[in-house]
């Protein structure tokens, strides 16, 4: 048995995080390869190591003194190496740092700092090696992760370190530089190694015991997931559900290995199961609800437009021609619907509005705002009759007004438009009847 494990920042963000890591860590043999995120908040208030890298790179780049927030950084290391009375420096890495700051700073290489110094330190709290994830993440000339390349670099290195300390969030670029992955790409750093590794299980540890059905922000406690799909977490995490970086799911579904969110701080906890496909049952005819705030819908009409060959496209072509991406895209006989980030569009709205009137020639455009997206994702929902009656049902009768809705023909999820006021209203209108009444 191989595991691969990953820790989150509020997992690391002091000492005694760092103790309770090392006895989940030793308390099980097959956790053989460690990801670590950098330090997070230690309490309410506090600021994240990298928040603060990325606050000394801003000035630095500004030619402003950045000392202050450097030396926050160094204490924060320093509080970690004295309460684990570790006899490890950090002195030469800092020197390096801020060596770089002051002669050439550069964004990526220095957020990529706070998890290249928290590998450092768990290496060396755990006696495991360090592999630096600069010589075995490769990232292409279009930015994106060189998975042939990785992949094949990261199994022959790990094959000499079967007990390895691999820091994530970051690699090598096309360029020869330290490049990042997205805000919480330590995820992907895990998936990536269990992936080469071929793990038997990806362990995700952080601050909380899994996936929840809904957001405990919008719905006071909702009920934990114990079995969810890859599909499933995908089309919640990119709906806003957080537990989970979205593009960390493809290296191990590849592979059919599942993953384990754990909770750092409650070990004894199960907690939840991604796994590619499942014959247990949730429970509830729902997985999860989630959503987002703050979209536009650009309502597109003409007479006879199912009949004319290449609309959609004219109208798409609007977009990319404008740098906008689509989120959903409902249609009717004579009217399709293009929805999209509010942010993205606002400053272009004219332009695309102008460039789909010269591309399509429609008869009349629209533009909606201020809309929220939720989806109601479930795999129970294939064998359940009447599942958009119910939604429908439930948000009457919290007196929510459907804008729109988009319904796949994999039948896993329904989007909801509703307005912006109405979000928190629709949520916890769907729980309710899925979840807490089950009619």
């Amino acid at each position: 048995m191989v595991k691969v494990v990953k820790f989150g920042g509020s997992s690391l963000a002091d000492a005694a995080q760092f103790q309770k890591v090392g006895d989940i860590i030793r308390a099980d043999e097959a956790r053989c390869f460690v990801i670590p995120s950098a330090p997070g908040k230690r309490f309410s208030g506090d600021t994240k190591v990298t928040d603060l890298l990325y606050r000394c790179y801003h000035l630095a780049e500004e030619g402003k003194d950045f000392s202050d927030p450097f030396a926050e950084i160094k204490s924060r290391y320093k509080e970690i190496i004295d309460g684990l009375h570790l006899s490890v420096s950090l002195d030469e890495e800092f020197d390096k740092i801020e060596k770089s700051l002051k002669t050439d700073p550069r964004a990526d290489y220095t957020a990529s700092r706070g998890e290249n110094l928290n590998g450092h330190l768990m290496a060396a709290y755990l006696g495991f090696d360090f592999v630096d994830p600069f010589d075995v993440i490769f990232f292409n000339e279009e930015g994106t992760l060189d998975e042939e390349k990785t992949k094949y670099c990261m199994s022959i290195m790990l094959a000499e370190h079967p007990k390895a300390v691999i820091p994530g969030f970051y690699g090598q670029g096309a360029d020869g530089r330290v490049k990042t992955f997205s805000r919480g790409g330590s995820d992907i750093t895990g998936s990536i190694v269990a992936g080469a590794v071929h793990a038997d299980v990806y362990e995700n540890w952080t601050d909380v015991s899994g996936c929840l059905a809904a957001d405990p922000r919008v719905v006071p406690n909702p009920v934990p997931v114990k079995v969810i799909t890859y599909k499933e977490l995908r089309e919640l995490s990119y709906m806003g559900a957080s537990v989970l970086h979205e593009d960390a799911i493809f290296p191990v579904r590849k592979e059919g290995i599942p993953i384990n969110i754990r909770n750092t701080n409650k070990p004894e906890d199960e907690g939840t199961w991604i796994v590619e496909s499942t014959c247990q049952k949730t429970g509830y005819t729902i997985t999860g609800i989630a959503g987002k705030k703050d979209f536009c819908a650009v309502l597109i009409s003409k007479d006879m437009m199912n009949s004319e060959v290449g609309f959609c496209r004219k109208v798409l072509q609007a977009f990319e021609e404008n740098g906008i991406s689509i989120e959903h895209m409902p249609s009717g006989i004579d009217t399709m619907t293009v929805v999209v980030h509010e942010s993205e569009f606002m400053d272009k709205e004219q332009r695309v509005v102008s460039a789909i009137h010269r591309l399509a020639e429609p008869d009349s455009i629209e533009i909606e705002a201020d809309l929220s997206l939720i989806a109601v994702v479930g795999r129970g929902m294939k064998s359940q009759r009447g599942t958009a009656g119910r939604i429908f049902a439930a948000l009457a009768h919290a007196h929510v007004n459907v804008r729109m809705i988009d319904q796949g023909s994999s039948e896993l999820n329904i989007i909801i438009g509703v307005e912006n006021r109405d979000f928190e209203k629709a949520i916890q209108a769907i729980y309710d009847i899925f979840v807490v009444t089950q009619i």
